[in-house]
């Protein structure tokens, strides 16, 4: 998976795993049509802002994608807390998981997990005005993250990779993006940004230390350059 970000200079990566899903997840007709329509609309700028979850997908190329992706989610969030600033210290980011029904509980898990593990941002679901949103279907490229070329986010989860890899993890790995990691496919199992390089026997949905001091710096304090330049960018309007 690929995405890039420009408001902060945070790479984001994407690791999935393949929780027991037997034969795999069928998309109901309303998944596949938005699917669809969504791939059509933005096949190109996909490639272009696409970073997977297998280690051969690291590249100074994916780096940008990375901060692509990270850009498009900040920049959503900043102009919501610019139009109605927020009195908590905490920041929100939405999400939309209707585009994929099969992956809703491992969805929901890892928003969990995330919320417990850091302390200056936290994830909700929101039915319209989403920062981002989940898809689900069949991609040879595997799960991603990525833009769709106008300035918003999403994560691609894929079916034949989440019956390889544990499904809970690849969401989480995946969401780590969306919060402002990078992919460090070296590291071991206990870092969720490893994604896949420790292989499919590693089941670890969890951010390690490092992961989650990172995050909480990052929303602590790059946040606010991203709602300045979004408040700017809206005085300009």
């Amino acid at each position: 998976m690929r995405i890039s970000l420009r408001l902060l200079s945070t790479a984001v990566g994407l690791g999935l795993t393949a929780a027991v899903l037997g034969t795999g997840p069928a998309a109901t007709d309303a998944a596949l049509q938005t699917q669809g329509a969504r791939t059509a609309a933005a096949q190109a700028q996909d490639r272009a802002a696409h970073v997977g979850y297998q280690p051969s997908a690291g590249s100074g190329e994916d780096a940008r994608a990375n901060r692509a992706f990270f850009e498009a989610v900040i920049r959503s969030v900043a102009e919501k807390r610019a139009a109605a600033p927020a009195s908590t210290a905490a920041v929100t980011v939405y999400y939309s998981a209707a585009g994929a029904p099969s992956f809703r509980a491992q969805i929901s898990r890892s928003t969990r997990i995330w919320n417990g593990s850091v302390s200056n941002v936290r994830l909700a679901e929101r039915s319209s005005g989403a920062d981002f949103a989940y898809y689900e279907g069949n991609d040879s490229r595997g799960s991603y993250a990525s833009t769709d070329g106008h300035g918003n986010g999403y994560i691609f989860l894929d079916y034949r990779q989440n019956q390889q890899y544990d499904s809970t993890r690849v969401t989480a790995h995946e969401t780590g993006h969306v919060l402002g990691l990078p992919d460090h496919y070296s590291g071991p199992c206990s870092e969720l940004m490893s994604g896949g390089g420790p292989g499919p026997s590693c089941t670890n949905a969890y951010p390690n230390a490092n992961e989650r001091g990172r995050v909480n710096q990052l929303w602590a304090y790059g946040f606010q350059a991203a709602l300045d330049k979004a408040l700017q960018k809206t005085s300009q309007r």
